[in-house]
C-alpha cells in the first residue's frame, strides 16, 4: 500500500464513519423531537423517512456528477451539508423547519457512498485492503454514533448535542481540502483490467441513458439485484432486531438497569441495547474478513458461501437465541460478522463489472437500491412480524439471502462474465 493508498483511505474512512454517525443519531434524538414538537413516534417516523428516502434516491444523480467531475469535491460538499442540516436542527422552531434540516442532511449524505466507493475502485492499487477498512470505519460509525449522542444527551440539551454533532463534519471537510491524492492511481495500475479508464463518463441525458444500456445489459445487472435482496434483509434485520432482543432478554436479565426507571435515558441503555451496539462492533471485524476476501478467493464465489451461510444463520436465530444467553450471544455474532462482511465483497464485485467510467453512475444505481428499494425490507418483515411473529420474519429474511446466494452462483456462469468483459472493450474503444 503506497502514499497515495493511504491518503485516499484515510480520508474515505473519516468522511464514511461521519455519514453512518448521522444516521444512527437520528432514531436517538427522535425520543425528544416527539416531545418538544408534540408528535407521536409513528408520525415523526414518517417525517424522518423523508430524509432517509434522501439518502437512497440521492445516490443516482451523485454518481453520475462524480464521474464528471470527481469524488473530493463531491464529499466536501457532503461533508459540509450534513454539518449545516445538524445546525439547521439544532435550531428548528417548528416541525416544518425540522423536517427541512433532516431532508437536507439526507441529500447531502446521498453524496457519500457513489462518490467515495468510486473514489477508492478508481484511486487505490490495494483495492481489498480499502474496501476492508473503509467499511470498519462505517461500522465504527453506526456503533459509537448513537452511543455518543446518548451520552451527550445524559448531561446537554438535545439543541446543544445537534449543534456539537455538526462539528466533526465541518472539520473532516477542512481535513478534505488540505490531504492529497490522485484519484485514477488505481485504474493506471490496472490497465488490463474493466478500469481502463479512456472512455468519457455521460455528461448528457442521452448519454446516461446509454451508458446505463450498457451497464445493464452486462453481469452488472445481476449485482444490482443481489444489492437489491442484500439491502431487504440489511434494513429488514437492523430495523426490528432491537425489539426481537429486548423480548429475548428480558427473561434472563429481568428489569436490569444502569440508570433510575424515570431518566429519560433510562430505555435507551437497556441491556438489549447493548447488545444490539455489541452486535453492530462485531461488524467491524466482518468488513476487514470480507475486504481482506476479495484478494484472495473470486468475489462471485465469495458472495455466494457468505449469502448462503447468512441464510442458515437466520433460519437458527430463533432456536439458538431462545436456548440461553450464550447461544443468543453466538448466534449474534455471527450474525453481526456476515451480515457486514458481504458489504466489500459486493463493493468490489461491482468494480469488476462496471467500467471506471462509469464506475460513479455504477455506485449510484447500488444505492439506489439498496439503500431506496432495500429500505422496503423494513415493511416486509414489519408486515411478516406483526402477523407471524420473529421466526416467520427471519424465514422471510433467509429467503433473501438464499435468493441473493443463488444469484451470486448465477455469476460465475461463462456467459455472464464473456458479456461483461464484451461490454468492457466496446465502453473503452
Amino acid at each position: 500500500m503506497d502514499r497515495n493508498d493511504r491518503s485516499i483511505i484515510s480520508f474515505a474512512m473519516v468522511s464514511h464513519a461521519m455519514v453512518h454517525t448521522y444516521e444512527l443519531s437520528i432514531p436517538i434524538l427522535m425520543l425528544l423531537w416527539a416531545s418538544e414538537f408534540s408528535i407521536s413516534i409513528g408520525l415523526l417516523a414518517v417525517v424522518v423517512s423523508t430524509g432517509y428516502a434522501m439518502f437512497g434516491l440521492g445516490a443516482l444523480p451523485t454518481g453520475v456528477l462524480a464521474d464528471i467531475y470527481g469524488s473530493r469535491l463531491l464529499i466536501v460538499c457532503c461533508l459540509v451539508g450534513m454539518g449545516i442540516s445538524f445546525l439547521v436542527l439544532s435550531i428548528a422552531p417548528t416541525l416544518p423547519v425540522l423536517v427541512f434540516g433532516l431532508v437536507c442532511w439526507g441529500i447531502a449524505a446521498s453524496i457519500y457512498h457513489p462518490a467515495g466507493l468510486s473514489l477508492i475502485s478508481t484511486g487505490v492499487v490495494d483495492r481489498g485492503t480499502a474496501f476492508a477498512y473503509h467499511g470498519m470505519a462505517g461500522n465504527a460509525g453506526i456503533a459509537l454514533g448513537p452511543l455518543a449522542t446518548a451520552l451527550l444527551l445524559l448531561v446537554v440539551d438535545w439543541r446543544l448535542v445537534a449543534a456539537l454533532l455538526s462539528i466533526p463534519a465541518l472539520l473532516a471537510a477542512l481535513y478534505a481540502l488540505q490531504v492529497q491524492f490522485d484519484e485514477t492511481a488505481g485504474t493506471k495500475d490496472r490497465q488490463g483490467e474493466s478500469d481502463s479508464s479512456d472512455a468519457t463518463a455521460a455528461s448528457s441525458l442521452s448519454e446516461l441513458w446509454t451508458e446505463s444500456k450498457a451497464l445493464f445489459a452486462t453481469g452488472f445487472s445481476i449485482v444490482f439485484i443481489i444489492v437489491i435482496f442484500n439491502g431487504l434483509f440489511y434494513r429488514g434485520t437492523l430495523t426490528l432486531l432491537p425489539e426481537i432482543l429486548t423480548t429475548m432478554l428480558e427473561p434472563v436479565v429481568g428489569d436490569l438497569q444502569l440508570f433510575e426507571p424515570d431518566s429519560p435515558m433510562a430505555e435507551e441503555f437497556q441491556p438489549s441495547r447493548f447488545f444490539y451496539t455489541g452486535l453492530l462492533m462485531v461488524g467491524i471485524g466482518g468488513q476487514y474478513a470480507g475486504g481482506k476476501l476479495t484478494e484472495r478467493v473470486a468475489t462471485e464465489r465469495a458472495l455466494m458461501i457468505v449469502f448462503a451461510s447468512l441464510a442458515v444463520t437466520a433460519l437458527v436465530f430463533i432456536p439458538a437465541a431462545r436456548g440461553s444467553l450464550v447461544t443468543l450471544a453466538l448466534v449474534g455474532t455471527v450474525l453481526g460478522f456476515l451480515l457486514f462482511m458481504i458489504q466489500p465483497l459486493y463493493q468490489a464485485t461491482i468494480a469488476q463489472y462496471s467500467p471506471a467510467n462509469a464506475r460513479g453512475l455504477s455506485y449510484g444505481f447500488t444505492y439506489v437500491g439498496s439503500f431506496g428499494v432495500g429500505a422496503l425490507g423494513a415493511t416486509i418483515t414489519g408486515i411478516v412480524y406483526e402477523g407471524f411473529g420473529e421466526l416467520a420474519m427471519f424465514v422471510t429474511l433467509a429467503g433473501f439471502a438464499l435468493l441473493a446466494s443463488l444469484l451470486s452462483y448465477s455469476l460465475l456462469t461463462g456467459s455472464y462474465a464473456e458479456a461483461n468483459s464484451t461490454a468492457v472493450e466496446s465502453t473503452d474503444d
